[in-house]
This record gives C-alpha cells, structure tokens and sequence, in this order.
C-alpha cells in the first residue's frame, strides 16, 4: 500500500517540502501541503531553535 502522507521537520518550511516531495516521488502540483509549525531560531543562536514541520498530502485523484 502505498504512502498517502508524510509529516516531515526541517530547517525551514522549505526544505521541509523538499524533502517530503523527495520521499514521496512526487512534483509539488501533487500534493497537499499543510505547515504545521514554522521554524522559530533561538535568540543570538542560544536555546529555543525550532524546526518546521509540514504534512504533505497526495491528492486524491494520486493515490
């Protein structure tokens, strides 16, 4: 059965797509893609560095 989504973290919300549709085999006009949190830097470098977390989604006529 194949994949149908994909939660996926990254630096930025953009590598984090990156790297769903790369998993996924797909081009982005495939997918959904819903972000889930967008990466927060700690202050000066120091603690509370956060990465993004997106879901992407094969639509339905992909699955």
């Amino acid at each position: 059965m194949a994949v149908r989504s994909i939660e996926v973290e990254g630096k930025t919300t953009k590598e984090a797509i990156t790297i769903a549709l790369k998993k996924l085999k797909v081009t982005k006009d495939k997918v959904d893609i819903r972000i889930l949190s967008e990466e927060h830097k700690g202050l000066f470098g120091m603690n509370g560095h956060k990465l993004a977390k997106v879901k992407v989604t094969l639509k339905k006529e992909h699955n």
